[in-house]
């Protein structure tokens, strides 16, 4: 789709910023820095022309001195040239030419004429248009995804790489205890043998190689990927090091460091575990090859930097959650009895986590979330804990930003009004209890288990001890692949869904009957935006290869069908179709009765698939409730006609001005886009 029309928004951090000492600037700096040296890894792994088509929009900027208006004078329309930075600014933004939110393809919206126009200013320029003349406006591929006529990835590389051989590639790795987070895979040109890409600085050797089933070819384990990008986040570590809080700081910025120097994943695990240990950072930060949303295989990790300012007055409001929050442990479906009321589904004890309100001041990612949980290897969260952010100044956004038009006019104003609390507090409930909340059956080596295998936990689902857990070695996303990270986040959306009619959870938020928002008001509108949201996901359906292009899309439209299902007329929707007008209505007085009812059965689904894993039997559950077809179909119609601009952020930049820090930020237009990342110098 070409890029027409975008919002832009300012992630404004000033305020938190100069609360910091000189230190801390200092250390926010140089975390700053090693964030933004990782946006060239982030290109490399979204598609091949990324990488020329960010240079290209830089190299311009800068041959034109930021005044982009001089470029009329080569004979390109001042609207032509306004079109071109609007898919620059949306290019910056997503960090490659595929929306980080649905993972579809976007191209300028202007011709070939244009871009040689552009292209015949400098030599440097010339070069990089003849790199990127063939695909930067090349439809099909139309979004990413397992390498076809129709979607790509450079997670797998290589003439003729099938499904099937990424399938076997990760098989061996998994069995040589080979994580695959930080790797790429590429087919070599004999057609047998695999090169697995590993990230780290130190770069052309040959580490490990693996026999294929059968003695059928062989995997080499080849170091250096992303070297040059590596190197430099490590020099920027290394400096932000003298200026750490704390030896917890120190040590897991040096386990950064380390795993980045020599791709090693037990080190990065190691840094994640010192990590979760250095509570309530007044600069807090996540590194690393961290969420795999974008592998169509589900394991593979897109690179992420986030640098942010704890707001202290906002994170003393979230301890009152997290002090009570085994009392709402006990509410959810799977609770039982045993374990302190909390059943053996979940830990014994819930260690409760560092949770935090934050401001991004650097936060080099395809997409910017709202709120984070992690670290995301589960035996580390069992054994260690885990953090929550809630990221504020990406949060306001919510309150600001254009919306689908599915909530009936009547409705429309008061919908608004209490938009931002409900989503405010159900991504709250998300992170820390959704992803927060679980125990795996796991046989942790031969013989030796968390639960009593001689007489194992009862399933609720079927009232019958559990058959099945995670074998030595086994992880969920190398057992879900490309369910987990939909599941997962299908799961926590469905936790804090749930809990959001809890009037004793909803009173420790500030909402009572008597309050300027009701609580039955808050729990309204969760409602509405689940149905909303269900719709909405519906733009991140790929029609032609019939996938998901986004796991927390393909998660809302399953618990809207759930709703519409099960839920006996909680949700409904109509569909008006010579105006293509969607809307959702909500019965208030079904959500007791009918809705939470309906969550509940999902979420309580999710969770002992997960926790007993149980692959067979989520496969055959969510791909059947997130399948779209018949009516859901001429939804997607609707949703694509109706579709708001999409979101771009612009972010501030530090520089260092002798020993000071300096702070600054830019204007919320496309202009200040395309400044703040020119001025990176990445």
């Amino acid at each position: 789709m070409a890029v027409k029309e975008i919002q832009v928004f300012r992630l404004g951090v000033e305020t938190q910023f100069e609360r910091l000492t000189a230190r801390e600037k200092r250390y926010a700096h140089h975390m700053a820095r090693a964030a933004w040296f990782g946006t060239k890894i982030i290109l490399r792994q979204v598609s091949p022309e990324s990488l020329a088509i960010f240079d290209f929009i830089l190299e311009l900027h800068r041959a034109c001195r930021g005044d982009w208006d001089t470029l009329a004078s080569l004979g390109i329309s001042r609207d032509d040239i306004r079109r071109f930075q609007t898919y620059a600014a949306t290019f910056l933004s997503n960090v490659g030419n595929y929306f980080g939110s649905g993972d579809q393809k976007f191209v300028p919206d202007v011709g070939d004429d244009v871009l040689k126009k552009f292209a015949a200013i400098s030599p440097t320029l010339s070069k990089l248009y003849n790199e990127l003349a063939s695909s930067i406006n090349a439809v099909p591929p139309f979004s990413l995804g397992y390498p076809s006529g129709t979607t790509q990835s450079t997670y797998y590389l290589g003439d003729g790489i099938t499904e099937q051989d990424i399938a076997i590639v990760s098989r061996v790795l998994e069995q040589n205890s080979i994580f695959p987070e930080n790797t790429r895979v590429r087919k070599n040109e004999n057609g047998i043998d695999f090169d697995v890409l590993l990230a780290s600085v130190q770069s052309g050797d040959v580490s490990q190689t693996f026999p294929l089933p059968d003695e059928k070819g062989h995997i080499r384990l080849v170091r250096g990927d992303h070297s040059a990008e590596l190197e430099r986040v490590c020099t920027e570590l290394a400096e932000a090091i003298k200026y750490a809080a704390n030896s917890e700081q120190k040590d897991f910025i040096h386990a950064y460091i380390e795993s980045f120097r020599t791709g090693s994943l037990d080190t990065y695990r190691e840094s994640q575990r010192i990590w979760v240990r250095d509570r309530a950072p007044r600069v807090e930060n996540i590194f690393g090859f961290v969420e795999p949303y974008r592998d169509p295989h589900g394991i593979r990790s897109e690179f992420e930097a986030l640098v942010a300012i704890a707001d202290v007055d906002e994170t003393r409001i979230l301890a009152k959650l997290v002090e009570n929050s085994t009392n709402f442990i006990r509410r959810l479906p799977w609770a039982a009895p045993e374990n302190d009321g909390k059943g053996p589904f979940e830990k014994n004890l819930f260690e409760p986590p560092d949770f935090s309100s934050i401001h991004a001041l650097a936060y080099c990612s395809s997409i910017i979330f709202p709120g984070i949980n992690l670290p995301n290897y589960n035996d580390i969260r069992q054994e260690h804990g885990f953090k929550n952010v809630i990221i504020s100044n990406r949060m306001a956004v919510e309150s600001q930003a254009k919306q689908y038009p599915f909530i009936d006019s009547s409705e429309a104003e008061t919908f608004m009004k209490h938009k931002f609390p409900a989503y405010y507090w159900w991504v709250v409930l998300h992170e820390l209890l959704g992803h927060g909340t679980g125990q795996m059956m796991v046989e942790i080596e031969e013989g030796k288990y968390n639960f009593d295998i001689e007489n194992p936990p009862i399933n609720p689902i079927t009232g019958k001890p559990i058959t099945c857990w995670y074998k030595p070695g086994q992880t969920w996303t190398g057992q879900f692949a490309d369910l987990a990270t939909t599941v997962d986040e299908c799961r926590a959306e469905l936790v804090g869904a749930y809990l959001m009619d809890d009037t004793e959870l909803l009173e420790l938020f500030g909402f009572t009957d008597s309050s300027y928002i009701r609580a039955e008001d808050l729990t309204y509108n969760v409602y509405q935006q689940l149905g909303v949201d269900g719709l909405r996901g519906l733009a991140n359906f790929n029609v032609d290869s019939g996938r998901w292009g986004q796991a927390h899309s393909r998660a809302h439209f399953a618990i809207l069908k759930c709703l519409l299902l099960y839920g006996g007329g909680v949700v409904t929707v109509s569909h008006d179709k010579p105006t293509q007008s969607l809307k959702v209505r909500v019965d208030r007085f079904k959500i007791v009765t009918h809705g939470k009812p309906a969550l509940g059965n999902m979420l309580l689904r999710l969770h002992m698939y997960r926790c007993t894993a149980d692959v067979e039997g989520c496969r055959a559950y969510y791909e059947e409730l997130s399948e779209v077809n018949g009516e859901y179909l001429e939804w997607r119609q609707a949703v694509l006609a109706n579709k708001p601009p999409p979101l771009v952020f612009v972010q501030a930049n530090t520089f260092l001005d002798g020993d000071t820090v300096v702070l600054k930020e830019y204007e919320p237009t496309i202009k200040g886009v395309i400044e703040s990342w020119a001025e990176r110098e990445v």
